[in-house]
């Protein structure tokens, strides 16, 4: 009786809805999205900045497509387990840059993704080529080390 009350336990504490909460997401590591994209994260600073390198698999370019540097920023670190965050990359193979903001979550197997918003914004020549110069779009991302 005292395995099986042992076992009833372990299976709601594995089974608790704030279990996944508490579980901290760590922006550092390899990630790569939907469309095949990788991005390499640094360790946050004490400020809760980072740097890392982006390597996009989709672009609207006939340029080589270059791994391109990018900078950014954590709310709060270490203050809740699913933070919020925004970084830029400054794209080495075409006159844009691309901000996006997320937030880190992790689902109950400890399974962690970057849920993003984008915007693209390109060079144009004038002011009257604006209206077309910006894109907006979502990619998730998820761990691969």
């Amino acid at each position: 009786m005292g395995s099986l009350s042992y076992c009833l336990l372990l299976a709601l504490a594995l089974l608790n809805p704030h279990a996944a909460a508490a579980r901290k997401c760590n922006l550092q590591g390899l990630w790569r999205n939907e469309l095949g994209s990788n991005m390499t994260l640094s360790a946050l600073d004490a400020a809760g900045t980072f740097s890392g390198s982006y390597h996009t698999a989709v672009a609207a370019t006939n340029k080589q497509i270059l791994e391109s540097p990018l900078q950014g920023a954590q709310q709060h670190p270490g203050a809740k387990g699913q933070p919020t965050f925004g970084f830029t990359v400054q794209w080495q193979f075409a006159d844009s840059t691309t901000a996006f903001v997320g937030q880190c979550f992790v689902d109950r197997r400890g399974k962690e993704t970057l849920e993003t918003t984008w915007l693209l914004r390109e060079e144009v020549p004038s002011r009257r080529d604006a209206w077309k110069a910006t894109r907006v779009g979502t990619s998730i991302f998820t761990r691969i080390k």
